[in-house]
């Protein structure tokens, strides 16, 4: 124990057998001994007279549920002077509404002053309600707790820090909650200038400093401090350019501007900021975060356990690389000067980077098998993730070929003129085509989606994030590297970054004042998890590939083997494969029913029989469990109809609007189905695998879109645009069109400018 200006204190103790705090959010779920502190804006309400009921019935359940994990939860609380504030007044109102009733009459019962109450007399008052409603609320969940009340001097006498160390052991050893907090009761007011001295030393001022401390004496790995603001940021909230700080570093002080402290209690932000670096040199990971927003209180700590992107997280390892959100500006800025460069110039550069696709096959083959070998050894990949995530040298000459094809097409993709208006004379309105902004791009095991995307990217102007499976890191690295190689030949090299950290997709998800579109690329489940996670950012692509192919009576024997042969048995694993193949019922039992069934055992496709076609077979294959099955294999599904209009409408009940064919001689039930099938493609005698940018003439795509907005279908560059009005006018005031005005209104179509004849 030691002394600095009659402020007693304690050092780190030297035998922390927990080691160092933890270096990333993803490691906080391995926390085991968890300080959650509750600052008085959380568990007060708003008038500051009285408990927020349905915020600490939250936030116990939340402990409740990760104690019941077999974590050891402690509670560091405050909240008895606004619980005592509340019975006391209402104790001094009933007794004057009795005097005054009796000696005034009720005329006066309005003009009744309540004084000002004493804080350590409402803390008195409070302690026990307090205590008495956590009691009560933990007994919901099977949980005892046990009130510990603490003052600065029971740190400073060495035998009480021993005793409170070994009570709160205990507690913890036979699952108890400790909730501990200060002895406002008896606690002296706290001096003005009194906070932390020196490095390794704190003082309990609050009850941010008393969790701190408490952290650090019971070696806990997580401490959680729960207050009225998202978290620390570079400028007082509220301020026109705040931004949240997501990691904080030692040191990082200086950059700080720091505001008042929250509406009640004792300590502010700087407070919290010198209590959570002090317990973080003392071993203890901590997050500062919002208990109070309505949207994320009931889930806010254990999101935080989980290592979601949840208010400021303090670590003491700075990372190499600069953060998501730095890269989704550097992507933005970027993704600007790009779009306003010369078509030619775009061109340019992703012609080089094709050239660099063909010219570097050798390093780039030697990253992927890097990614084969690794992702063979660990077992971790199905074959048909094997095969997206291989490439080879024809590979990348399609690619490159494809990149060429974008290059020649996007001469005049950015700045277009689709609409000119006459308004009035001398007022002219435009509207062109403009890149969308900044676009996050999230892809499994497909390396070949990251120059195909990076080149719809740059010819389209737009910023880009791209996030790739760690299966296929190695790979990425390298075709981000030639990316970034390619933008630089006109000083765009940040237009296009790659996200190394280790964000969760989720994460990203949530950073919706960065990024203006997601484009996920790979398994259904990542897409509806991503369109889930999605926090006021759209998302373009399709959950599902549920390709269908009807086979008509009037098909051609000749043509149906091959296009069904090729829509399942090309690429099954990819998106546009078919998945359920549609069979009319007059062809059961014909020649040609027979040649499609030899075919498929031929090509070893396991067949799974549709309820209707079941019934049709005395011994059928395995009935299949539902009828809205992406296989993603040699697998299919088999359906009988009666006509195309059935076959319609399985198609639109258990179809993803992917990509739909008929295979059929009669132009006129071809030409019902095209039109009333309500999918983003639909084929007549073609294969399902037409559904493809490249062999569209895009180029490439950034994936297929089911949207009914925007885009739909394969989307190459037009996809990633939009558009913005240009008004030119001669001092036009809306006034002189008025009905007295001098001016009318003329809306007449102008023609469109020439097209670049390239």
């Amino acid at each position: 124990i030691r002394c600095w200006s009659n402020i007693p204190f304690i050092t780190v103790p030297l035998s922390r057998a927990h080691g160092k705090s933890f270096a990333h959010r993803s490691e906080l779920k391995h926390a085991k001994r968890i300080v959650v502190k509750l600052g008085s804006a959380v568990v007060t309400r708003g008038d500051e007279c009285g408990l927020a009921l349905g915020r600490l019935a939250s936030i116990v359940e939340q402990v409740s549920m990760l104690q019941n994990q077999g974590r050891e939860m402690m509670i560091v609380t405050s909240g008895a002077v606004a619980f005592g504030k509340q019975r006391l007044r209402h104790e001094i109102l009933l007794s004057q509404s009795v005097r005054q009733a009796l000696h005034s009459g009720q005329s006066q019962l309005k003009d009744m002053a309540i004084p000002v109450l004493e804080a350590r007399a409402c803390a008195a008052a409070g302690q026990s309600g307090l205590m008495a409603l956590y009691e009560a609320m933990f007994t919901q969940y099977s949980i005892c707790a046990a009130q510990i009340l603490v003052t600065n001097l029971d740190f400073h006498d060495e035998q009480k820090r021993r005793n409170l160390n070994g009570t709160l052991h205990e507690l913890l050893r036979m699952n108890i909650v400790p909730i501990i907090n200060t002895n406002d009761a008896v606690v002296p007011p706290p001096e003005p200038n009194s906070d932390l001295q020196g490095v390794n030393v704190i003082s309990v001022k609050d009850n941010d400093s008393l969790a701190a401390r408490l952290a650090v004496e019971m070696k806990t790995d997580l401490l959680i401090v729960l207050s009225d603001v998202e978290g620390l940021f570079d400028s007082p909230p509220g301020s026109d350019d705040a931004k949240l700080i997501d990691i904080f570093y030692p040191g990082d002080q200086q950059s700080v501007t720091f505001g008042t402290k929250s509406r009640v209690g004792m300590g502010g932000m700087e407070a919290k900021v010198k209590a959570a670096l002090w317990a973080l040199q003392g071993g203890t990971s901590v997050v500062i975060a919002n208990g109070t927003h309505p949207k994320i209180s009931g889930h806010v700590i254990t999101d935080i356990v989980e290592g979601k992107k949840v208010g400021t997280f303090f670590s003491e390892v700075k990372p190499a690389g600069p953060t998501v959100e730095q890269q989704a500006e550097m992507a933005r800025a970027g993704g600007r000067t790009l779009a306003a460069l010369q078509p030619e110039q775009r061109a340019e550069i992703i012609c080089r980077l094709a050239d660099l696709l063909t010219d570097q096959r050798e390093e780039i083959l030697l990253a992927n098998k890097k990614d084969l070998e690794e992702a063979e050894n660990k077992g971790r990949l199905a074959l048909p993730l094997l095969k997206r995530l291989s490439l080879s040298t024809s590979k990348l000459n399609s690619l490159a070929i494809g990149l060429r094809q974008i290059a020649a097409s996007s001469q005049d993709s950015v700045g277009r003129v689709i609409r000119r208006t006459r308004i009035a004379k001398d007022l002219d309105l435009e509207q062109v085509t403009v890149p969308i902004g900044v676009l996050l791009v999230i892809f499994e095991s497909r390396p070949d989606c990251l120059p195909q995307v990076s080149a719809l990217a740059i010819a389209s102007g737009n910023g880009l994030l791209l996030k790739g499976g760690k299966e296929a890191a190695h790979s990425n690295q390298i075709l981000h590297h030639l990316t970034q190689e390619a933008l630089s030949i006109h000083g765009v090299r940040d237009a296009v970054q790659l996200v190394n950290t280790r964000e969760e997709v989720e994460d990203l998800c949530r950073l919706d004042k960065l990024i203006d579109l997601i484009i996920p690329r790979g398994s259904s489940q990542l897409v509806r998890n991503i369109q889930k996670a999605a926090k006021g950012i759209p998302v373009m692509g399709h959950s599902e590939g549920i390709c269908h192919v009807y086979v008509d009576m009037d098909a051609s024997v000749e043509k149906v083997t091959r296009i069904i042969r090729d829509s399942k048995c090309e690429y099954p694993a990819a998106c546009n494969a078919l998945e359920t193949l549609l069979i009319h019922r007059d062809l059961l039992r014909t020649p040609l029913f027979d040649q499609i069934i030899d075919m498929l055992r031929v090509e070893q496709v396991k067949i799974h029989a549709g309820p209707k076609f079941a019934s049709y077979l005395t011994f059928s294959p395995s009935e299949v469990k539902s009828l809205r099955t992406e296989y993603g294999d040699l697998e299919c599904c088999i359906e009988v109809v009666d006509s195309v209009q059935e076959a319609i409408e399985h198609i639109h009940k258990y179809g993803s609007s992917h990509t739909d064919v008929i295979i059929t001689e009669n132009e006129k039930t071809a030409e019902f189905f095209l039109q009333h099938v309500d999918s983003a493609c639909v084929f007549w005698n073609a294969s399902t695998r037409f559904s493809d940018g490249y062999r569209f003439g895009l180029g490439a795509e950034v994936g297929i879109s089911t949207s009914r907005i925007h885009a739909r279908g394969p989307v190459g560059i037009e996809g990633l645009l939009t558009t913005k009005w240009l008004l030119r006018g001669d001092n036009h005031v809306v006034s002189d069109f008025s009905e007295h005005g001098s001016m009318k209104y003329l809306h007449e179509s102008l023609p469109l400018p020439q097209r670049n004849a390239s």
